[in-house]
C-alpha cells in the first residue's frame, strides 16, 4: 500500500505558479527556482524558504532582467531604425530573380521577441492547411501592405491582430531587419518588437491553426538552421530550414532569422 504524502506544514508557501519547465539555465520558468531548490522545498525549513522567497530569487530575476536588456540592446543595434525604413531591393533577391513578377506587392511581418527567463522567445504561427498560400507552414504574423497602412509598422500590427489577436498595446516596436523578397512576390519588410509576455491571443480560424514560442538562443545558433539545396523551377537553389520539437522552420521565415542572426554578429 502507498504511503500517503503529509502535506507541507510550513509556514512559508512555495512560490510555484503551475508553469513547471525548466529553461535552457535549468530554473523553472514559472518559479524562477533550480530543480535542486525545487526538489529540497518540503525538507527545508521556513527560514530556508524564506531567504530563498526574498533573497536568492529577487537577485536571481534581477539578474536574468539585466542579462535580457543587455541582450535587447544588442539587437536594437542590430536593426534598422524605425525612423529610417528600408528601401533596398530584398537582401535574397539575385538568387530568385527569374520566379519574380514586378512589380512586387509591399509586405510586412512581425517578428515578436517575448522576454521569458533569462532570455527570448520568438513568437510564431502556423497556418492553416486550407490556405491558397503557404498553407501548413510556420510563419512571422504578417502580410500585404494595405492602404490605408501608414508605414510596414503598422500592417505588421494590423496584421497581428487579424491574425492572432495580438493587440498593439501588448507590443514595442524596435526596428526593422533587411528586406526580404518571396517567390510569391512580396517585398517584406520585417519589424522586429517587443512583445509583453502577458499577452493574449484569439486565433482566426481561418488563417491560423496554432500559436508558439521558440527560444531565440535556439534560432541563433547557426548548428540548428541548414542550408538546404534542390531543384525548382528548373535549377536548383537554396533555402534555409530549421527544425524545433514537430514544427519545421524554413523558406522565408527561417531566412529573416538568419539575417538577424548575421546582423547581430556584426555588432558584436
Amino acid at each position: 500500500m502507498n504511503t500517503p504524502v503529509e502535506p507541507s506544514t510550513r509556514a512559508v508557501p512555495s512560490p510555484c505558479i503551475g508553469t513547471c519547465r525548466l529553461d535552457a539555465r535549468g530554473y523553472c520558468e514559472g518559479c524562477q527556482r533550480s530543480g535542486e531548490e525545487i526538489a529540497a522545498w518540503l525538507g527545508m525549513d521556513d527560514a530556508a524558504r524564506r531567504h530563498c522567497m526574498e533573497v536568492v530569487l529577487p537577485a536571481r530575476a534581477q539578474a536574468q532582467a539585466a542579462h535580457r536588456e543587455a541582450e535587447l540592446d544588442a539587437v536594437v543595434r542590430a536593426l534598422h531604425p524605425l525612423a529610417a525604413t528600408p528601401t533596398a531591393p530584398g537582401w535574397n533577391r539575385a538568387g530568385i530573380e527569374d520566379l519574380l513578377a514586378d512589380p512586387l506587392t509591399p509586405a510586412a511581418v512581425l517578428v515578436g521577441l517575448v522576454p521569458r527567463g533569462a532570455g527570448w522567445q520568438v513568437l510564431l504561427t502556423l497556418r492553416t492547411a486550407e490556405l491558397r498560400q503557404h498553407a501548413g507552414q510556420v510563419s512571422f504574423p504578417g502580410g500585404r501592405m494595405e492602404a490605408g497602412d501608414a508605414d510596414p509598422v503598422a500592417a505588421a500590427l494590423r496584421e497581428a491582430r487579424e491574425e492572432i489577436g495580438l493587440a498593439a498595446a501588448w507590443v514595442a516596436p524596435l526596428g526593422y531587419l533587411d528586406p526580404f523578397d518571396t517567390i510569391s512576390s512580396y517585398h517584406v519588410l520585417p519589424v522586429v518588437a517587443r512583445v509583453s509576455p502577458d499577452y493574449m491571443l484569439r486565433l482566426n480560424a481561418r488563417e491560423v491553426a496554432d500559436a508558439f514560442e521558440v527560444p531565440l538562443d535556439f534560432l541563433l545558433n547557426a548548428d540548428n538552421i541548414q542550408l538546404v539545396e534542390r531543384e525548382f523551377a528548373g535549377r536548383q537553389r537554396r533555402y534555409h530550414e530549421c527544425r524545433y520539437g514537430r514544427h519545421r522552420i524554413w523558406g522565408a521565415t527561417a531566412a529573416m532569422l538568419v539575417n538577424l542572426r548575421e546582423r547581430l554578429e556584426a555588432v558584436r
